[in-house]
This record gives C-alpha cells, sequence and structure tokens, in this order.
C-alpha cells in the first residue's frame, strides 16, 4: 500500500501539500474528501480518482475518521501510518523522500528561520487571509446574507498589518524568505494569500515586492502547477452554484454565527 494524500484543494494547507509533493515527484494517490457534499464547481479534482472510489462527502464521514480522528484535511495514509496537520505532513515528506535541501535546510539556523516563520504564520497571515472567503463567498452561500463592508474592512485592516510585518521580518530586501531559493516557509505563506485573491480582494496591488515575491515562488514552484493547484480558489464564486447538504449547514452555523458579530 502506498503513500495516500487526503485533500480537498479549496483549503489552503491542502494545496501547499499538493504543490510540495508534486513539485518533488513524490508519487502518492489523491484521496478527495470533499469539504462540500456534491462535486466543488463540477470540477474533477486534479489527480483524483474515480469519484465511485474516494472518499466524497464530508470529511466527518465514518471512513474518513478512521484516517484521522480529528476530521481534518489536510491527512497522510503510508502503510498503516496516519499523519495529520498540514506542517507535519510537509515535514514528513521531506524528510522521508530526501527532498533538496532549499526547502526545508539543513543548517540549523536556516531550518531555524523556517520554522520562525511557520509558528508566526498561524497567528498571523493564516488568522486572517481566509476570512476574507468566509465574508466574501460562504457566508452569503450558507446564510443567504451578506455581512456589511465594514467587517471586510476589519479583516483587511488586520491583513495589511501581517503584510507589512512580512515584507519588513521576513522577506526584507531577499529574492525568498531564506535567501536566494524557496523554502516552505515561502511555499505556506504564498498559498494562504490566494485565498483573498480569489475572492476579489487584490493584496498584491500596491505592494510591488510582495508581488515580485509571489510572482518569484510562482516560478520557483512552476506556474502550470501553480495554477493547477488555484484552479478552484480562482473560479471560487462559481461555489454559489453548488447545493449545500442541510447537515453540514447545521455543521457550521456555530462558526458562522461567530464569524457574523
Amino acid at each position: 500500500m502506498g503513500l495516500e494524500l487526503y485533500l480537498d484543494l479549496l483549503s489552503q494547507p491542502c494545496r501547499t501539500v499538493y504543490i510540495f509533493a508534486k513539485k518533488n515527484n513524490i508519487p502518492f494517490e489523491f484521496k478527495h474528501v470533499e469539504l462540500f457534499k456534491d462535486s466543488i464547481l463540477g470540477r474533477k479534482m486534479p489527480g483524483g480518482n474515480n469519484p465511485g472510489h474516494s472518499y466524497e462527502g464530508q470529511h466527518y464521514r465514518e471512513e474518513f475518521g478512521k484516517v484521522n480522528i480529528l476530521r481534518k484535511v489536510p491527512a497522510l495514509k503510508d502503510g498503516v501510518f496516519t499523519l495529520a496537520e498540514s506542517t507535519a505532513i510537509l515535514l514528513y515528506l521531506s524528510r522521508k523522500y530526501n527532498t533538496p535541501d532549499h526547502w526545508y535546510p539543513s543548517d540549523i539556523q536556516k531550518r531555524a528561520r523556517v520554522d520562525e516563520y511557520l509558528s508566526w504564520h498561524h497567528t498571523n497571515i493564516r488568522a486572517n487571509a481566509p476570512k476574507t472567503l468566509w465574508i466574501k463567498v460562504l457566508i452569503p452561500l450558507f446564510t443567504g446574507q451578506t455581512l456589511p463592508p465594514e467587517k471586510l474592512q476589519e479583516v483587511m485592516d488586520e491583513l495589511a498589518i501581517s503584510l507589512k510585518q512580512f515584507e519588513e521580518k521576513f522577506l526584507q530586501d531577499k529574492p525568498f524568505i531564506l535567501g536566494s531559493e524557496i523554502s516552505l516557509a515561502d511555499l505556506v505563506a504564498i498559498v494562504e494569500l490566494m485565498q483573498p485573491i480569489g475572492v476579489g480582494c487584490d493584496i498584491f496591488e500596491d505592494r510591488p515586492k510582495l508581488s515580485e515575491w509571489r510572482n518569484r515562488v510562482e516560478e520557483a514552484v512552476g506556474k502550470e502547477l501553480f495554477q493547477e493547484a488555484h484552479e478552484i480558489i480562482l473560479n471560487i464564486k462559481e461555489l454559489s452554484n453548488i447545493q449545500i447538504d442541510p447537515q453540514l449547514k447545521e455543521h457550521l452555523a456555530p462558526v458562522l454565527r461567530k464569524i457574523m458579530k
């Protein structure tokens, strides 16, 4: 039994794992765990298996719970070994498949810089960038209600603070976060920042340093792979055409009420 990756490319951490595995020619079976009942945007997932043989449906189904009791994606299964959390999965893949050193350097100080960014990322970039999708697309889809513009502006103001810190602390005047080569830190960052882009919030506009960094990261990953991984998020407005499982609406209601406050 080979490596299996349980993913939905609507999710930023899933896209990061997908890009990293594909870029490094890591052989894996794509197991599509849909975050919504119906196929997202009516598209077959790249590399995904036949719908009749995959884990379609919500991530809280019994089958997926056997892989990840936390019922979140991404998840990894390697023989009888299972693993949750995107950072843990990325590091596992980098070590097992001995990926090029620039992704997660053997030099202790360079590796510490990657760790530093990954630690900062979750309470800064990740704390705000995904909210744009909820505010502009998902909350209206699930509730039929739109949020006031002030709510989006509040999120964008918080994100702007994080982006300023990202440029000044992590990017500085370097091509990539660690210097001349891409690392896991760059990959995690760019994938997260594509979430606002998908809903029409161009965070790269009027930020030339950030925009140039984005172009370099895309080039390093490969534009075709980058676009393939982001096809769903870049067409996210089409999501309004799908039918949402009533159980999923009920499941997300507490989250939605919290966001709408």
